[in-house]
């Protein structure tokens, strides 16, 4: 058994300008984020440098579709890199880092998709990761022949199948298939290649994948949902998961509820790791960070909060209501105030609209800290200490600015007081994160 001590992860999540919904108006934000290659080189060298496990980007495969006032001045999901694409790039500039990439199993299949990480981990060299989600945005059905999107439950059931798929396609060939022997004229051991022969209700896929088995055995798992159901998906086939956490209490006890929930499924607690995302916006004193973000909510225009927050709250109309007084209360039923994980830490307090989506608006429903770097690291060593989270996903506010800042104030706290690593250990995202490589399913034990 290991006696090194247990060590915090650390992962850079990335959305163009920033994480605050009027990040664009910043001045350290690069306003043409979405589509600067150099931008985004620039910041995963950065991250790299400071030893973060990894970088991680999410997608959607629409445009928002709302009210085009607010949606005209929200630069989010209208302009931006297709992330496989991006971290193709992102590979070749850098050599240790992990790269995590988000893809809906709604709108892909899975034979496209387990080449395209398949080559993302050979192409980094085993540093590939997979977000696993199912599409919330409604709007992505009409790109892809459907009249309507699918329900919660299908979405869930398709996702599972989909993953089973994937994997099964990255079990194509085992290890040591492709000997390559020019001496013999072998170039692969016809007995290592492996039909998949799916028949499910969602898929049928015959296989085998084009490409050698992954230099991870499986590119990494994450998954984001906080949903009955999502978690039952998580506690099977997550290795990474990445959901709103505001109390630690509660994180505590959801940390235990999903240990526990994977080891139904024959995993171990060290099997799934529990990465929240933490916007931190950070000065030299609490005064100066919280000039930093109230700079940022005062920059969010009526109209942006009102479709954020109708977004987050399931598609409500919210055009009509008055911005500086409360949510009228026959608008979101007192059951889900309470219990939705997404937004019902906005109902703790009588909130108006306009805080309401300042408070979200900051990380889109993350948990946001505010501080100086020692204060900062107080919660994030409390949090990690006393079992909440195994690490965390950062997501600056501003970028690259909050990114810059919390690696030159906040990281060396968190190394001086041996939370985190000073250097790399390994070589492949599986190594940074002490997961097992997985044996293929056709490997002779």
């Amino acid at each position: 058994m290991s006696t090194a001590k247990r060590q915090m992860k650390l992962g850079a999540f990335f959305h163009p300008t920033g994480h605050h919904i009027a990040a664009w108006h910043h001045p350290g934000a690069q306003i043409d984020a979405g589509t600067n290659f150099a931008h985004y080189v620039e910041m995963t060298q950065m991250a790299e440098a400071a030893k973060f496990d990894l970088v991680f980007l999410a997608d959607a495969v629409a445009t928002r579709d709302g009210d085009l006032e607010g949606l005209s001045r929200w630069p989010q999901y209208m302009c931006f890199f297709d992330p496989v694409v991006l971290l193709s790039g992102l590979a070749a500039a850098t050599n240790r880092i992990g790269l995590v990439a988000t893809a809906t199993t709604s709108y892909n299949e899975p034979y496209n998709l387990a080449r395209k990480y398949a080559s993302l981990d050979h192409l980094s060299g085993g540093r590939a990761g997979w977000n696993v989600v199912t599409s919330g945005n409604v709007s992505e059905a009409y790109n892809f022949g459907r009249e309507a999107h699918y329900g919660h439950g299908e979405r869930y059931q398709r996702a599972s199948e989909f993953v089973d798929v994937v994997k099964g396609l990255w079990d194509s060939y085992d290890d040591d298939a492709f000997v390559r022997d020019r001496a013999s004229g072998r170039y692969l051991l016809p007995e290592k290649l492996h039909f998949l022969d799916h028949h499910g209700e969602h898929f049928a896929v015959r296989g085998p994948l084009n490409i050698a088995r992954p230099p991870q055995g499986y590119p990494v798992l994450f998954q984001a949902s906080a949903s009955d159901v999502g978690k039952d998906l998580a506690a099977r086939i997550a290795e990474v998961l990445f959901t709103p956490l505001h109390d630690l209490e509660r994180a505590q006890a959801f940390y235990r509820d999903m240990k526990a929930h994977a080891a139904t499924f024959g995993r171990t607690a060290d099997d799934l790791l529990v990465m929240p995302g933490l916007n931190v916006v950070v000065g030299t004193s609490r005064k100066e960070a919280e000039e930093k973000l109230d700079f940022l909510n005062r920059s969010i225009h009526p109209a942006v909060g009102k479709e954020l927050l109708s977004n987050a709250l399931g598609g409500i109309d919210l055009s009509e209501v008055d911005v500086d007084k409360p949510l009228p209360d026959h608008i979101i039923p007192a059951e889900q105030r309470r219990t939705n994980p997404r937004y019902a830490y906005l109902f703790k307090e009588k909130l108006t609209v306009r805080q309401m989506y300042q408070r979200y608006g900051a990380a889109r429903g993350q948990r946001t800290v505010i501080g100086t770097p020692t204060e900062i690291a107080d919660q994030m060593e409390r949090w990690f200490v006393e079992r909440g989270v195994d690490g965390f996903l950062v997501q600056p506010p501003v970028l690259p600015l909050g990114l810059r800042e919390f690696i030159e104030m906040v990281v060396p706290e968190l190394q001086d007081r041996g939370l985190f690593r000073t250097d790399y250990t390994g070589t492949t995202l599986r190594e940074h994160l002490g997961l097992r490589r997985p044996a293929g399913i056709h490997a002779v034990h």
